[in-house]
C-alpha cells in the first residue's frame, strides 16, 4: 500500500451557507498510524469540514482528498474509508440484519457481518432489534458499520457520546489499536477533551470555521514548567536569578527553564522552605479554552465570517 494512502489532506477548504461562513480557509493534513483529535466550540465548523471530506457537502473552494483522491473519486470508497457522523437504524431490523443490508449493498461476504459485530463488542446482541439498543450500543454498531470494509481510514463525529466508562476505555484503546498497531488513520471529533488527551497523538483545533492550531498535546503545551508553593515567594523568586518566574496565586509560583531538582536546590541554598514543587504542563483543556476563547466574537465582527 502507497505509504499515502490513508493520508487525508484538506486544503483551503470553503465553505458558506447563504451569508455565514463555516467554514474558511481551512488547511490541516491528518497522517496514517495515528489518532488525530478534530477539537472545536460548537459551530466551529467541525461537521461541516467532515461532511466535504466525504463528498456530503460541495466546497465553495479548497480540496479535501483522502490518499490523493477525493472521496467522490474513490473506486471502492467502503473499503477505503469508514466514517460515522450522524449513525441511524431501522428500529425495527436487528443489528445483524443492519449490517447485512450494508454488506449486500457493499457486496462483502456475510462473514465480515460477524467479525465487525465482534470486533466492537456487540455478538451478544446481534440478533436484537436497534430500536431497542441504547445510545452507546448504537453507537458501537456504528462503528461497526464503518468497519465493514475493512477500511484503512476512519473518520468519526462523537464516537463516544452516550458510551459508559467502560465502553469509553474500550474505545480508546481500540482506536489506539487501529492506529498504531495497524497502521490505519483515524479522524475523531469530540467534546471530551479529558478523554481525547488519553486517546490521540495529534489535535487540530477549530473556531469560527478557522484553524487555530494543529499538533501533539506536547507541541501545544510547550515546555515543562515547575509548580511551587513556598511560603516565601519573593525570597525563592530572588534565589532563582536569570529564570522566567511567574504567579500562580497567593505563596506559588510557576517556574520555566529548569527543573525541579535545580530548583529545590537553589531554595536548599538560600534557606527558603518549600510547600510544594511539582512538574507541570497545560492539558488539552486548557489549551483549547486558551487557543479558542475569543474567536467566534473576532469572526462575529468580520463581515461574511460567521460562524457556523
Amino acid at each position: 500500500m502507497p505509504e499515502d494512502a490513508g493520508r487525508i489532506v484538506v486544503s483551503e477548504l470553503t465553505k458558506t451557507f447563504g451569508d455565514v461562513r463555516a467554514v474558511d480557509g481551512l488547511s490541516f493534513t491528518v497522517e496514517p498510524g495515528s489518532v488525530t483529535g478534530f477539537l472545536g466550540p460548537n459551530g466551529a465548523g467541525k461537521t461541516t469540514t467532515l461532511r466535504m471530506a466525504l463528498g456530503l457537502v460541495v466546497p465553495d473552494s479548497g480540496t479535501a482528498t483522502i490518499g490523493g483522491r477525493t472521496y467522490a473519486s474513490l473506486k471502492n470508497p467502503i473499503e477505503q474509508v469508514g466514517a460515522v457522523l450522524d449513525p441511524t437504524f431501522h428500529p425495527g431490523r436487528s443489528g445483524r440484519n443492519h449490517l447485512r443490508a450494508y454488506a449486500v449493498a457493499a457486496g462483502l461476504p456475510d462473514q465480515r457481518v460477524d467479525e465487525v459485530l465482534d470486533q466492537v463488542g456487540l455478538a451478544s446482541a446481534a440478533r436484537r432489534k436497534a430500536g431497542g439498543y441504547s445510545l452507546g450500543m448504537r453507537q458501537r454498531l456504528g462503528l461497526a458499520t464503518a468497519l465493514l470494509g475493512n477500511p484503512q481510514v476512519l473518520i468519526l463525529d462523537e464516537p463516544a457520546n452516550g458510551l459508559d466508562p467502560e465502553g469509553i476505555t474500550w474505545l480508546r484503546g481500540f482506536l489506539r489499536h487501529l492506529a498504531r498497531g495497524e497502521g490505519r488513520t483515524v479522524l475523531v471529533s469530540s467534546h471530551l477533551l479529558a478523554e481525547v488527551q488519553q486517546t490521540v497523538d495529534r489535535v487540530v483545533i477549530l473556531a469560527a470555521g478557522r484553524l487555530v492550531r494543529e499538533g501533539t498535546i506536547q507541541e501545544l503545551a510547550g515546555a515543562e514548567r515547575v509548580r511551587v508553593r513556598t511560603p516565601d515567594p519573593d525570597a525563592l523568586r530572588a534565589a532563582l536569578p536569570g529564570l522566567e518566574v511567574g504567579d500562580d496565586g497567593p505563596g506559588t509560583l510557576v517556574v520555566s527553564g529548569a527543573d525541579t531538582d535545580t530548583i529545590g536546590a537553589a531554595a536548599f541554598r538560600a534557606g527558603v522552605e518549600l510547600h510544594e514543587l511539582a512538574t507541570t504542563r497545560s492539558d488539552l483543556e486548557e489549551i483549547y479554552f486558551r487557543l479558542t476563547t475569543g474567536q467566534e466574537q473576532f469572526a462575529a465582527a468580520q463581515p461574511g465570517q460567521a460562524v457556523a
